[in-house]
């Protein structure tokens, strides 16, 4: 089938390693030729992820503390027996923000902002109707406390009430008849053509255009008729990023003949979604003078685009929109006056105002059938996405956040150690480059390196050196291993196996 528009979104590449840790250092032990050198590095990878873990051990365990304080179930019971002040509350549940963001931007998620949620949903997927967020049940002074601190430069405007992190780009797709779908579009265009011969519409005009929107991060959408592209003078950088196509049924050529045909619809998605919020409430001075202090942390996975108000907190009962009656008003209206106006002429025709009321008639139930199918979709998508979306929530959370955290670290220094110990010294620049290389060419993964963060980790183990000239150079397998040293974990596992 034929596409009327070629949809494509632009998305910049991520900085999250995305190959499995186990995979990644296979597939290194894979290149190393000497038996010898692959049981060092084996080594070496094994004592560079229990250093690394030892680091964060402190910091994940005052997380899951000050977490507690703040877990729906079980903190307001925490909270009681400490009896701690407003005061010190406050101080408490700020200072588990900053760790928990910190963590965040560590494993690599991304504060969504509001172009970013501006480019996702300018399009239509499997949900078909406005979603609100009901804004009087979310609490307010939670993140504007912790934003107007001035910890980042961008701040959506959502996140007064709520936060949304998101990470990693993936594709859904669904092929069905999409019935319903396809019956509202060719209403409208009829209907849109009976306007057009009654000459109450303007007729549209027949070019072919590309539109180009480039955002914060490079997110953006480029549509084109036919998937004709514009020269562009940034073709290397477009080249790097993402390029996946929305495929939607308003963008095909959908008539009568091909009506109960299956077609498939794509969209890209949010591979994580992690949401954050707090619930309004008003502390009572006898039954909870603190008030709720719950803070809920979800998250999902694979949430399309265009779909992402199926995540929201606190969502509004979807009705018709202000919209929907003003086009039931109009119609009615527009038909009405073109009905009267057709029976005053002398030689009125039957047959013209049976059409012209029929459209109005079928026009009105139009509206009405697709917010019924709408609704009844939406209702099966917010079960689906509870059940089939939501990997986990609270603690749980927390947990796979801190084990992401150390796995992402883990890796940039694994390889990036390996690059300096296999292909000589480097500038910074250059050890990016080949990072990338190498996981474009052994592992099929576009990453945007962050080559900062993995010297800075080797520098701190003192497993590689700088010299005058902005070269790095690595320590050699073996010194490098007497370096770290035999770790604790190395200590636990002898004792374990002589105990068997």
């Amino acid at each position: 089938m034929l596409h009327r528009k070629t949809e494509i979104l632009n998305i910049e590449r991520e900085s999250v390693i995305v190959t499995a840790k186990p995979k990644l250092v296979q597939g290194l032990l894979d290149l190393i030729e000497e038996e010898s050198d692959r049981h060092e590095f084996s080594t070496l990878c094994k004592r560079i992820e229990s250093t690394i873990r030892a680091w964060y051990n402190l910091q994940f365990e005052d997380l899951m503390q000050l977490y507690s304080l703040f877990d729906p179930m079980h903190g307001p019971k925490r909270l009681e027996q400490l009896k701690l002040s407003v005061e010190e509350v406050d101080k408490l549940e700020q200072r588990f923000l900053q760790i928990l963001f910190q963590l965040m931007s560590k494993s690599n998620f991304k504060i969504l902002t509001d172009d970013e949620v501006e480019v996702a949903t300018s399009g239509e997927y499997l949900l078909n109707m406005p979603i609100a967020v009901d804004k009087s049940k979310l609490d307010k002074k939670l993140f504007t406390t912790f934003f107007s601190k001035g910890h980042f430069a961008e701040v959506p405007s959502f996140a007064t009430q709520y936060v949304i992190f998101r990470r990693g780009i993936g594709i859904d797709r669904t092929t069905d008849y999409f019935i319903m779908s396809k019956l509202d579009l060719l209403i409208s265009r009829t209907w849109n053509w009976l306007l057009q011969k009654l000459r109450l519409q303007k007729l549209p005009e027949e070019h072919h255009h590309v539109v180009s929107k480039t955002l914060s991060r490079k997110l953006s959408i480029v549509e084109s008729d036919f998937g004709v592209q514009p020269e562009d003078t940034h073709q290397k950088t477009r080249d790097e990023n993402l390029h996946i196509e929305r495929i939607r049924i308003q963008n095909m050529d959908i008539s009568f003949k091909n009506l109960f045909h299956e077609n498939t619809v794509q969209e890209p998605t949010f591979d994580r979604i992690i949401l954050v919020y707090r619930k309004a409430s008003k502390p009572h001075p006898i039954n909870s003078p603190l008030g709720d202090r719950a803070i809920y942390v979800k998250h999902f996975r694979n949430i399309p685009m265009a779909d992402m108000e199926l995540v929201l907190p606190e969502k509004k009962n979807p009705g018709l929109t202000p919209m929907d009656w003003v086009k039931l008003l109009i119609s009615a209206v527009v038909g009405l006056v073109a009905l009267v106006g057709s029976l005053e002429v002398g030689n009125a025709d039957v047959w013209v105002a049976l059409a012209i009321l029929g459209g109005i008639i079928g026009y009105i139930a139009k509206i009405y059938f697709t917010f019924q199918a709408n609704l009844a979709q939406y209702q099966n998508l917010i079960t689906k996405s509870m059940y089939d979306k939501q990997l986990d929530s609270g603690r749980g959370t927390l947990l796979h956040l801190c084990d992401d955290v150390i796995q992402q670290e883990v890796k940039e220094v694994i390889l990036a150690y390996f690059i300096l110990m296999t292909q000589g010294k480097a500038t910074e620049e250059d050890l990016d480059r080949r990072c990338e290389q190498l996981l474009a060419t052994k592992f099929n993964e576009k990453c945007d390196f962050e080559v900062d963060d993995a010297i800075s980790k080797l520098e701190k183990l003192e497993i590689v050196s700088k010299d005058s000239e902005g070269m790095y150079t690595d320590e050699s397998l073996t010194h490098a291993n007497d370096i770290i040293g035999v770790t604790t974990d190395e200590l636990v596992e002898k004792t374990f196996v002589k105990s068997k």
